[in-house]
């Protein structure tokens, strides 16, 4: 694992705190509430597009295309869909945005946010460039979509790369979007998914080091392969702007993955007085046609 304790009790204090003034936790008047929602990337082998590939949909399904994601949404009660970039045809353009911002206006559904597969902790050069314009390219489509939250992520830097650089770069590259997304009316979430965020420390650490009002955390509780995974979620709870499910953790050391606490993210979530989408992103490989309702409707009963 790439952030380590002893790590970061040196490296981090190395880096030094920002110019700019810290990100504070978020403070929301009123009572934590929560609203349910789908990420597309439950249904990833359904789609006709997967990163601007075409893909033969699984078990012969119906070759989905973002429209239908909304559509079957809005047929299961669902108000909020995340629609992932990966699933856009590899000519989206202003005129699809806006046609499907009118599909789900009219289907009842809220777009509530999209993913992009970036890595911000490569070195500076023509690579981080692309993958700081492929982000702002996005933002520009979620305006237009009128998309409130986009998931960025932290990334990994290449093998042998100082990791201290790479949480440098990093922060630089968030900072830059979140300039760029604050004129369009985009929160960027950045996600606790592995890399140098593997561990909630680094994580808070970049909160700290950037300074928008468009910043969060995209709380993920199936990311933090910790020894005490519950624990990290609950130091990165006042961060959270958008939430996701999974209905499976791994703990550090183990080899097998147990079942989520759907209560007990709930709780820490209400502790930190969370207000906005708590979202399923269904990972398992079995059928989400039959699995995703039944988890669905467990969500429903806890945030109600």
């Amino acid at each position: 694992m790439i952030t380590r304790r002893h790590f970061l009790t040196t490296s981090l204090t190395a880096l030094g705190a920002s110019a700019l003034p810290a990100m504070e936790p978020i403070t929301r008047a009123g009572k934590p509430h929560m609203a349910l929602g789908v990420a597309a990337y439950s249904f990833r082998s359904y789609f006709q597009w997967m990163r601007d590939k075409e893909q033969a949909p699984k078990d012969g399904h119906k070759a989905w295309s973002i429209f239908d994601f909304v559509d079957w949404c809005a047929d299961n009660n669902v108000p909020g869909a995340e629609v992932t970039s990966y699933f856009f045809p590899p000519d989206c353009d202003e005129a699809f945005c806006l046609k499907l911002r009118h599909h789900a206006f009219r289907r009842g559904v809220q777009l509530t946010g999209g993913a992009v597969g970036n890595n911000f902790a490569l070195p500076k050069g023509p690579k981080l460039d692309e993958q700081i314009a492929y982000t702002k390219k996005w933002i520009d489509f979620s305006a237009l979509m009128n998309v409130p939250h986009i998931r960025v992520f932290a990334g990994a830097p290449p093998k042998g790369a100082p990791v201290d650089e790479a949480i440098k770069n990093c922060i630089e590259s968030y900072q830059t979007v979140l300039d760029y997304a604050g004129k369009k009316g985009v929160v960027l979430g950045l996600e606790n998914h592995g890399g140098i965020v593997a561990e909630p420390d680094t994580l808070i650490h970049i909160m700290k080091s950037v300074n928008s009002e468009w910043a969060g955390i995209n709380l993920d509780s199936g990311n933090f392969h910790t020894e005490d995974p519950y624990a990290d979620l609950a130091k990165i709870a006042a961060y959270a702007v958008n939430v996701q499910l999974k209905v499976d953790i791994k703990r550090k050391g183990s080899d097998k993955e147990e079942l989520s606490d759907i209560p007990r993210v709930v709780k820490i979530l209400k502790d930190a007085n969370y207000q906005g989408w708590f979202t399923l992103e269904y990972e398992r490989s079995d059928d989400p046609f039959v699995s995703v309702p039944k988890v669905l409707d467990e969500m429903r009963k806890v945030i109600a």
